[in-house]
């Protein structure tokens, strides 16, 4: 079962302000796809009067709070960053980038200066900044402040109930929405937690946000926050839900159209008097109909949006008997709980028995286009959760939520093709980017979500977003992800739904097929995301799928194919010196070093898939994070690159969790025995021994003397009271009156012999003390005499 961990990959990215849900317009020139971009695509002072559209000049009259970029913060808004009790400080080092990403940093940093947005700093917070590719080209500012958003504790200011929106706005006759730009540079940062948001640049600068940066864990409430109150007494007329104001107006005995132009002129006011800005692109005014929270309201209520069932609504009709079976393997999935869909779908059963005759029927049409009664609308008192999947040929989701009697049901299905450069891309950046694609279409839903799970497949996404320099498409499409930390939880799926309709395979494709499925774990968020993963497609298979996008695999391949001497002419000089140790197993490619070696599996050169199996040997629980010589010996066992131990190093000596929990080496000095003793009593051992019977006079202790010459022994009876001072005075009566000074004196690091008296003493007589190490007091005095004196006193 394996874990996604997303929280130490996912950083808070800073984002343009139409980036996180431009997901409603298209490129210029480009011609409008559906009903909903088409309300957008008129949206502009030119048009709305050109149309004429009864708001045209009250637009005009307001034009102001339709700027290209606002110009002034609001004071009177502030954003905190409540730290949790004992947080320390949040410091990321700067990693260096290319010169034309510092270029593009330091402008940003320049222009937002300018506006007065940012400061130079002194902070001992920081957090790094790089940059990630647009998609319509430049660069996108990144602040990675995962380590302080670790350490925010999240607030909780209510979120606006949708269902509630959605009530409260059906049945009415004219509607707006208002799209708000650039709201979080115009909300000021508390003058306290200024210096958390310090991030640092690739350049030596280290900047100080004075405004809401975008990226912070509470952004989000916080401008909710503001927007709520601001139209607090207008919320009869005009609900919000973070940065979407919406206007309905009834009828009420007057003229809709004035009712609505007098509730547009109250909120317009309240915007202009609080500096609110709102984008005129993504505004719709005086309609009869808009687009709210994944749902269409109108005067007659509320209708799913079409483009969330679009993808199974214009399912291919099947040629074959194969794609029934496909449509009926989703639709099973997805609506067997349903109470009349086994009566629905029964024409289409019995057209799959394997008697049957193809042919289809009318009946049959009925039972296919019935798929429609079954997408449920959904309840936004209950917790969401997606589904995802993606293919070589297409990705797709699905929003599902559990009913009242714990049945599943499905809200709204998304799935498009992928472009001809997406299938291309690996097979955990296909599954990434099946995740961002729901993100975006079901954003509306999530957003207000306290918890949700994402569910997908495929368990390379566990290591490839732990990465700390992620890819430029990964690091942009993983910032959709920071509006909320992720924490790893488990659960399991029974089944994941197929979006692989037949019309998108292309000739000489190959789909992944459904026995390939296994259990699924899921990762439980606070707040925005959460991800399932499953393990999927068999090693074996990735590994053979790869050796055709590896030059010197594919020509070893042909030449074990046909042995010709033109096949080995094109392998290069190492592979001819090493010809002989490569056998071909079927489809995989095996190297032996002789006969007696085990024959390993030859893994081509694919950093993503090297990469897994040195975290599936070292960071599993069955990997145990040993050490490299452990590991290069547990995965050499059965796979084979050129250069894996320096893999295997590299990948150990960065390890997160070797470096955390594993004690660091420390340097130890060599033991070194004493040195011999020449003459008698010239060199001293001594010792105390305590816990022996107690004598008349009570004392329970000797101290013993030995001459290591001769291990000649001398005891004398002491209490355990024993002072230095006393010690000092019986090694003068015992030892020094009898043989004179010695020149070296071995004891442990008892008080009695480190006492500043007994020091100075010996410093006095000229006689140098050795001190043994601690916890090895046996080295003062010789363990068979001591050990004969002890037991010759207790005995007697």
């Amino acid at each position: 079962m394996l874990v996604l961990e997303a929280t130490a990959c996912v950083a808070a990215v800073e984002v343009d302000a139409d980036d996180a849900s431009d997901t409603r317009t298209r490129p210029k020139g480009a011609e409008p796809k559906s009903a909903r971009e088409a309300l957008y695509a008129a949206q502009s002072l030119p048009a709305l009067e050109a149309s004429g559209n009864p708001v045209a000049p009250l637009v005009r009259e307001y034009i102001d709070i339709f700027p290209d970029k606002p110009s002034s913060s609001r004071s009177w808004v502030l954003h905190e960053i409540d730290l949790v009790p004992g947080a320390k400080y949040c410091v990321t080092r700067q990693w260096p980038l290319p010169g034309d990403q510092v270029e593009a940093i330091d402008a940003f940093f320049e222009s937002r200066r300018q506006a007065g947005h940012v400061r130079e700093s002194l902070s001992p917070h920081s957090s790094p900044t790089f940059c990630v590719k647009k998609a319509t080209g430049g660069w996108r500012i990144v602040h990675a402040f995962n380590k302080l958003n670790d350490t925010t504790i999240p607030a909780q200011t209510p979120i606006p109930r949708m269902d509630m929106v959605l009530d409260t706005m059906s049945g009415s006759t004219k509607y707006s929405a208002i799209d708000l730009m650039d709201g979080f540079y115009q909300i000021l940062m508390c003058v306290e937690d200024v210096p958390l948001t310090a991030v640092s640049t690739p350049s030596g600068m280290l900047w100080e946000w004075l405004v809401m940066p975008q990226g912070l864990k509470n952004d989000p409430v916080t401008f909710n926050r503001m927007v709520s109150n601001l139209l607090r007494p207008y919320r009869e007329f005009s609900p919000s839900y973070f940065d979407d104001i919406f206007i309905h107006s009834p009828q009420d005995g007057m003229i809709d159209v004035e009712v609505h132009l007098d509730h547009l002129r109250q909120v317009f006011e309240e915007m202009r008097e609080n500096k609110l800005y709102a984008n005129l692109k993504k505004c719709i005014f005086c309609a009869p109909e808009i687009p709210v929270l994944g749902s269409y309201v109108s005067k007659e209520g509320v209708r799913a949006d079409p483009e969330k069932i679009e993808a199974i609504c214009a399912w291919p009709v099947p040629q074959d008997q194969k794609q029934p079976r496909q449509w009926l393997g989703l639709a099973m999935y997805l609506h067997h709980y349903s109470k009349n869909f086994p009566l629905t779908i029964q024409p289409l059963s019995q057209l799959l028995k394997a008697d049957a005759t193809w042919s289809w029927r009318p009946e049959h049409q009925t039972a296919f286009d019935g798929e429609d009664e079954f997408v449920n609308r959904a309840h936004h008192s209950k917790p969401f959760h997606v589904v995802c999947d993606a293919s070589d040929f297409a990705i797709g989701c699905a929003l599902m939520q559990f009913d009242d009697e714990g049945r599943e049901r499905v809200v709204g299905y998304q799935s498009r093709q992928l472009k001809q450069a997406e299938r291309n891309y690996p097979v955990h950046d296909k599954e990434l980017l099946a995740m961002r694609y729901a993100l975006i279409k079901f954003r509306v839903y999530l957003l207000g979500e306290k918890t949700f799970a994402i569910f997908t497949d495929h368990a390379s996404l566990r290591t490839a977003t732990k990465s700390p320099h992620l890819s430029q498409r990964m690091a942009r499409w993983l910032s959709l992800f920071s509006e909320r930390p992720l924490q790893a939880g488990q659960d399991k799926h029974p089944r994941r739904p197929r979006f692989r309709r037949p019309d998108y395979v292309e000739s000489g494709r190959h789909a992944i097929g459904d026995e390939d499925d296994d259990e699924c774990a899921v990762c439980v968020a606070e707040g925005v995301a959460a991800v399932e993963v499953a393990a999927t497609s068999p090693l074996r298979d990735l590994i053979s799928a790869a050796y055709g996008s590896d030059a010197e695999c594919a020509e070893m391949l042909k030449y074990l194919r046909d042995q010709s001497n033109t096949a080995r002419r094109r392998l290069s000089s190492r592979s001819r010196a090493r010809v002989d140790r490569y056998v071909l197993d079927g489809k995989m490619l095996t190297y032996c070093v002789d006969r007696s070696d085990h024959p390993r599996i030859v893994v081509p050169l694919d950093d993503d898939l090297r990469a897994r199996l040195i975290h599936e040997f070292h960071d599993t629980p069955s990997g145990g994070h040993l050490v490299r010589e452990k590991t290069f010996a547990s995965l050499s066992r059965d796979f084979y690159w050129p250069h894996m131990y320096k893999w295997v190093r590299k990948w150990v000596r960065s390890c997160e969790a070797c470096q955390r929990v594993k004690p660091s080496p420390s340097k130890q000095a060599p033991l070194r025995p004493l040195p011999v003793a020449i003459d008698p009593w010239s060199s001293v051992s001594m010792d105390f021994v305590f816990g022996l019977p107690r004598d008349a006079q009570g004392r329970t202790g000797v101290l013993v003397f030995v001459d290591r010459f001769s291990k000649m022994v001398h005891l004398a009876p002491v209490a355990v009271s024993v002072t230095a001072v006393q010690s000092a005075a019986i090694f003068l009566e015992i030892v020094y009156r009898h043989h004179g000074l010695p020149s070296l004196i071995v004891s442990d690091r008892d008080p009695r012999f480190t006492a500043a008296f007994w020091t100075e003493l010996f410093k006095t007589l000229g006689t140098r003390l050795k001190m043994s190490r601690d916890g090895r007091p046996t080295r003062t005095c010789k363990q068979g005499s001591r050990r004969r004196a002890e037991k010759l006193l207790h005995v007697f």
